[in-house]
C-alpha cells in the first residue's frame, strides 16, 4: 500500500478527492455556549459564523490519535504524511507532532505555512507523489515543495469578523481606519497579512484577479476558488480568472467552512493558485 496522507479540515477538500486519494481528515473545532462542533463531522448552523462568543480551536489529541492510528494501519508500514495548517495560525501542527510520537519513524508532519485550499493543494501533492510510488520521505518533500509555490488571496467583504479574529498581523490596524475599506489578504510565511486595500469590493476583486494572473505568468495552474456564503461571487471570480489564465489544469470551488468563515466573515471570496500538480480527479468541470 502507498503512503497515506492526512490533513486537517481547514483544507476544505471535497469528499470525492479525499476518497480518491484515501486521505484522512482531522476536524478542527468551533464552540459556542459550551457546545463543541467538529468541522466536517457535526452539523454546524450557518449563523454561528456571526454569533457573538464563538471560539475556534485546532485539532485535539483524541482526534489526531484516532485518524493517525487508522492511517498508519492503512499504510501497511509505508508510513503517513500529515499536512497541517500553518503553525503560526493554529496549534494543530504542534499537536500533530506530539500525536505522531506514538508512531516513531512512521509519520512526518508538514507545516504547510498555509490555510484553506492552499493546505489542500500541498496535501494533494503528497498524495499524488505517493500514488506514483514515492516513499514517505519523498511524499513529505513533495508537500513541502508544493506549499512553497502557492499564491493564496482573499478579498474581505466586511471587517467585523476579521477585527475580532486576531489571526492577521499587526499591520492590519491600517485597515480599521475606515469602515469602507475592503482588504485583500494573503498568506506570507504562514501568517495572514494585508496585501492591498480598496474602497469598493469590486475594485478589490479586480486587483485580486490581476495579482493572480501576475503570479501565473502564463503557466498552467491549478485554481482553487474559496468563498464564505457567497457562491455567486465565487462563480463570477472563477469565470473571470479562467478567461485570463492561459491554462487551468484543474479547478476546485469550495466554501471556506465554519472555522475559517468565522475569522474572515460572510461575503469573502478568494483564490489559491499553484503549479506542478497533476490534474485532480473529482475536481470541478471546467467549461470550454
Amino acid at each position: 500500500m502507498p503512503v497515506v496522507v492526512v490533513t486537517d479540515s481547514s483544507s476544505r477538500l471535497p469528499a470525492g478527492i479525499v476518497e480518491h486519494y484515501r486521505m484522512g481528515v482531522v476536524p478542527l473545532h468551533l464552540s459556542l455556549d459550551g457546545v463543541d462542533y467538529r468541522e466536517g463531522v457535526d452539523d454546524i448552523p450557518d449563523d454561528l459564523l456571526t454569533s457573538p462568543g464563538v471560539t475556534t480551536s485546532g485539532a485535539n489529541p483524541h482526534d489526531l490519535g484516532e485518524v493517525f492510528g487508522e492511517a498508519v494501519e492503512a499504510s501497511e508500514g509505508a508510513g503517513v504524511v500529515a499536512v497541517m495548517m500553518s503553525r503560526r495560525l493554529s496549534g494543530t501542527w504542534s499537536a500533530a507532532r506530539l500525536a505522531a510520537e506514538k508512531y516513531p519513524g512512521l509519520i512526518r508532519v508538514v507545516d504547510s505555512r498555509s490555510v484553506g485550499l492552499a493546505v489542500g493543494f500541498a496535501a494533494i501533492a503528497a498524495a499524488q507523489a505517493a500514488e506514483a510510488g514515492a516513499d514517505r520521505d519523498r511524499a513529505y518533500e513533495a508537500a513541502i515543495r508544493q506549499a512553497a509555490t502557492i499564491e493564496s488571496l482573499i478579498a474581505v467583504q466586511q471587517l467585523d469578523n476579521l477585527r475580532n479574529s486576531g489571526r492577521i498581523s499587526a499591520a492590519s490596524r491600517l485597515l480599521g481606519s475606515a469602515l469602507s475599506i475592503k482588504p485583500i489578504l494573503a498568506l506570507d510565511d504562514g501568517m495572514l497579512v494585508l496585501r492591498d486595500r480598496h474602497r469598493t469590493f469590486s475594485k478589490a476583486i479586480t486587483r485580486l484577479v490581476e495579482t493572480a494572473v501576475e503570479f501565473a505568468d502564463g503557466r498552467a495552474v491549478t485554481l482553487g476558488i474559496q468563498h464564505c456564503q457567497a457562491p455567486e461571487a465565487a462563480t463570477e471570480l472563477a469565470g473571470e480568472l479562467r478567461s485570463k489564465l492561459r491554462v487551468v489544469t484543474s479547478q476546485l470551488t469550495v466554501d471556506l467552512g465554519p472555522i475559517l468563515g468565522s475569522h474572515i466573515g460572510p461575503g469573502a471570496v478568494g483564490a489559491s493558485l499553484t503549479t506542478h500538480l497533476d490534474p485532480i480527479p473529482c475536481a470541478d468541470v471546467i467549461p470550454e
